[in-house]
């Protein structure tokens, strides 16, 4: 799997580290960010001791729109949604539209960071919530005192 910090575009040492300070661990792939003109859905990326979390702005949706896949270090958040409206009986149809969104995200998370089998999702108020909780053995863990003999 090619790093994703360099996205195959070999850039300028300070181009470099502002992708480097600029970014964060889960997601240097700048294709994949949501712009002020995007139809993506802006993501917020949080971090602590027991977990990443990722909320995914998505008002209007509905829980059964939404897709969820892990597969080799790679979370895939995608939704699919049309609808049509119809003209109702008795009406001369002079036009008709059709409303269809789709998107999707994807954010590279190391397997050795993630505990794929406890990866869990809710949605609420027109926020989706990933959980993706780490393994135990990269948690920070507290200060060992050691005796002196």
């Amino acid at each position: 799997m090619t790093p994703t910090l360099f996205n195959n575009d070999y850039t300028s040492l300070p181009s470099l580290l502002d992708k480097f300070f600029g970014g964060n661990l889960m997601d240097w792939n700048t294709r994949n960010y949501a712009g002020s003109n995007s139809t993506l859905p802006a993501v917020n990326v949080k971090e602590n001791d027991n977990e990443f979390l990722i909320d995914v702005a998505a008002p209007g949706l509905e829980k059964n729109d939404f897709k969820l896949n892990y597969d080799n270090g790679r979370l895939t958040i995608s939704s699919e949604k049309s609808e049509n409206k119809e003209e109702k009986e008795g009406e001369v149809l002079t036009r008709k539209e059709f409303s269809y969104q789709s998107f999707q995200r994807t954010f590279t998370v190391p397997e050795t960071f993630v505990n794929a089998e406890k990866i869990s999702a809710k949605y609420n108020n027109g926020i989706l919530h990933v959980t993706l909780p780490k393994r135990e053995e990269i948690k920070p863990k507290p200060a060992k005192q050691i005796k002196i003999s």
